[in-house]
């Protein structure tokens, strides 16, 4: 059952009957609505006002060259990078990653920086995940070790793409889904007052048990 979500027309919220089961908040919004920005600046904030929080994770960003996009890698919150995507490499170990469009997925690349990222540790205080989505999800490992932080009442803020063609991926519909789960969909006109209306919820959950 989804516990609740914001309209980004109205900015309501519909709250369901199992509020603080599984500790989720997924941020959707189309490509370059600004979701990774709004992810950071809210660890930012919390790190200011909870210096010695441990926060566990990644967010995604592009790759360009010239100007031009030539694909993505993941970074850990303390700066370490990895490859995602490419649509410029070449070679014969490439010719066999699965692909998005134009873009190559480097699974090795990207579970050997971001599967021990989400290994659950006795001072984690948050995970954040940047995002879950149809590259990452190529990772067999990758959404199990999703499951097994919302199992661990540990919070996670994540963000996940909307449906493409109307179609959600299965992976992303059960995120929704799960008991517990807020879901706040961003756009250009309301990324500010999402930011005000995710912080404090977030910060909520971090002080209860």
């Amino acid at each position: 059952m989804e516990l609740g979500s914001v309209s980004a027309a109205h900015g309501s919220v519909e709250s369901g009957t199992m509020a603080g089961v599984g500790k989720c908040i997924l941020v959707t919004g189309p490509p370059g609505v600004g979701k990774t920005t709004l992810i950071m600046r809210i660890c930012e904030n919390l790190k200011l006002s909870n210096p010695n929080i441990k926060l566990q994770g990644f967010y995604s960003q592009e790759i360009r060259q010239g100007g031009e996009r030539v694909g993505f890698e993941v970074v850990t919150l303390d700066g370490r990078r990895a490859r995602l995507a490419s649509s410029t490499i070449s070679s014969p170990e490439s010719r066999q990653w699965p692909a998005v469009g134009k873009y190559k997925v480097d699974i090795a690349s990207f579970e050997s920086l971001v599967l021990p990222e989400l290994k659950i540790r006795e001072d984690t205080g948050l995970f954040i995940v940047d995002e879950v989505g149809k590259m990452e999800l190529f990772s067999s490992y990758f959404f199990p070790a999703i499951l097994n932080i919302l199992q661990s009442n540990i919070p996670l803020l994540a963000t996940v793409p909307i449906p493409k063609f109307g179609k959600d991926i299965p992976a992303v519909v059960r995120l929704k889904n799960h008991p517990g789960a807020t879901i706040f969909t961003l756009d250009k006109s309301n990324r500010d007052a999402m930011r005000d209306r995710i912080y404090p919820q977030l910060a909520g959950m971090l002080l209860k048990p």
